[in-house]
Order: C-alpha cells, then sequence, then structure tokens
C-alpha cells in the first residue's frame, strides 16, 4: 500500500501504521529478517529487489529541514481559512507534509468537513486565501504538479466531504482508514475523533485510529456568522471553482505525468472527488 502511493518508512515508523495494529521496532525488524520479500535499503522497508529508490531516501531523509518553514505556514493558513470560513467544521493535514518525506517542491494538502451544501463554497475558498497566502512564497521551487500562474501552488484541497457523507462514510476500506491515519487533524479534533467512532470498520484495519493524537491541534472559533454563506452560494461557486480546476488540467496537458499524477488521486478520492464529469 505505501509503494503504491510512492514512498516507504523506516522500520519504526512503519511499525507505528501497521495493518491490524502498531508493532515495536524489534517486531518490525524480526518481521523484515524472517521474510524474504521484505528487506531494508537506505534506511527504508522496502520490496525485496525493489528497484533503488533514491528520491524516495531523500525525501525522507530531509522532510524535518524541508517541512520547519511550511508547516508553522500551514496551521497559520488554517487558522485564518477557519475564521473566515465558519461553515468549515474540521480540518487536517494529509499528504507528504502528515506522512513524512515533505520537500519545498509539494504543495501541502487539507482534507476538511464542512457543512451540507458547501463544498463548492470551501473549494473556492480554500483557493482565494491559498493564492493570497502563496504570494508570500514567490521563490518556492515548483515542479510538474505544483505550477500555477501568479504564485507557486502551495494549500491545496485534498479531499472536502460535506458533514452528512460522513454518517456513514461511503468508504470504509484499508486505503480510506489509512488516510486517516496519517492526516494530522488540526480544527475539529471532537468531529474527526466522532468519525472514526461512529464507522467502526476504520478501527478493522487500523485500531490505532482509536487513539490518534492530534499534536498540530489549533482550534479557532469562527470570526463570521455563518448566514453570511447561505446554500444558495456553493451553485455559482461550483461553476467558478470548476472553472479555475478545468484551467489547471489545460495547463498540465503537456505532462502526462502530472495527469497521471491527477488521475492517480481522483481514484483514492473517489467518491468524494469534486467536479466529477458524467460518464
Amino acid at each position: 500500500m505505501l509503494w503504491r502511493r510512492g514512498y516507504a518508512l523506516p522500520p519504526g515508523r512503519l511499525g507505528e501504521v501497521c495493518l491490524g495494529g502498531a508493532l515495536p521496532l524489534e517486531a518490525v525488524l524480526e518481521a523484515v529478517a524472517l521474510e524474504p520479500d521484505l528487506e531494508i535499503q537506505a534506511g527504508l522497508v522496502v520490496g525485496c529487489g525493489a528497484a533503488p529508490r533514491g528520491d524516495v531516501a531523500e525525501r525522507a531523509s530531509r522532510h524535518a529541514e524541508a517541512s520547519s518553514r511550511y508547516l508553522p505556514a500551514t496551521l497559520a493558513f488554517v487558522r485564518t481559512l477557519v475564521r473566515t470560513s465558519p461553515y468549515v467544521l474540521a480540518v487536517s493535514v494529509a499528504g507528504s507534509l502528515a506522512s513524512g518525506g515533505f520537500r519545498a517542491s509539494d504543495d501541502v494538502d487539507l482534507n476538511l468537513v464542512v457543512e451540507d451544501g458547501r463544498r463548492h463554497l470551501a473549494y473556492v475558498a480554500l483557493n482565494a486565501l491559498g493564492l493570497t497566502h502563496a504570494l508570500r512564497f514567490r521563490g518556492k521551487p515548483v515542479d510538474a504538479h505544483t505550477a500555477r500562474p501568479l504564485a507557486p501552488r502551495l494549500m491545496t484541497a485534498n479531499l472536502i466531504i460535506e458533514r452528512s457523507q460522513c454518517f456513514p462514510l461511503a468508504r470504509q476500506d484499508e486505503d480510506m482508514a489509512y488516510e486517516l491515519l496519517v492526516a494530522q487533524p488540526v480544527h475539529g479534533i471532537r468531529l474527526w475523533q466522532e468519525v472514526v467512532a461512529r464507522n467502526p470498520a476504520l478501527l478493522d484495519h487500523f485500531p490505532q485510529l482509536l487513539d490518534k493524537p492530534a499534536p498540530w491541534a489549533v482550534e479557532r472559533p469562527a470570526a463570521l456568522p455563518g448566514w453570511l454563506f447561505p446554500r444558495a452560494l456553493d451553485a455559482p461557486a461550483r461553476l467558478l471553482g470548476g472553472a479555475a480546476w478545468n484551467y489547471m488540467q489545460w495547463t498540465r496537458r503537456r505532462s502526462p505525468e502530472a495527469l497521471a499524477r491527477v488521475a492517480y488521486v481522483r481514484r483514492t478520492m473517489a467518491p468524494y472527488a469534486l467536479f466529477e464529469r458524467p460518464s
């Protein structure tokens, strides 16, 4: 599952995210020694005989340095988002910043739970604030996945779901459970805990979810009243957000790698991906 996502973990961290429950370091090392299909390569547990992935090892080794600037900026951004968007009920940080392996050219992926009928409104708000926020990072390196005009891509929406979609979650498979396990809750901690408690199949995959800490929590009350953002605003937000999203895909038209990455992420987010085209 990890290799499919393009990264690997050191033995200690791998033990924390094992299917079926956490394992101590000694147990992971013993399992690697006894399993002919596993080996430790550059400090990471990988499939035996797998092609060397120096990029993965480099990401892991440089994560602390690369994330030191962007984590405080991310928490400040979340504080602004929830203060100005009262319909945003919960936020967590996903992607490489949360799981390890962040580098300066990466964007920061955010998961949001929002009031019903405001998914597209939240998407537009996040990206509008994100553009303003990114102006301070004009020198940030970018790659084919993160480039955009005016300012570098930095804060992005990984998953936006409505509160009612959480109870129950349409997906409670191991991939969805893993997403929740490695994401770092920032706002709405009790709601994230409720999502786990009311979708017990998630715990069948990763019982660690029950005691998941939230060291990045920055709970802040909204500064604006909810009535300023009625559900009626979601329809025009969908048009605006959809146009912006389609434009971004157009800018990637000559980058098969970038388009493939977008397609993969959208498959992992099904059925919650925004702007799905009718099949």
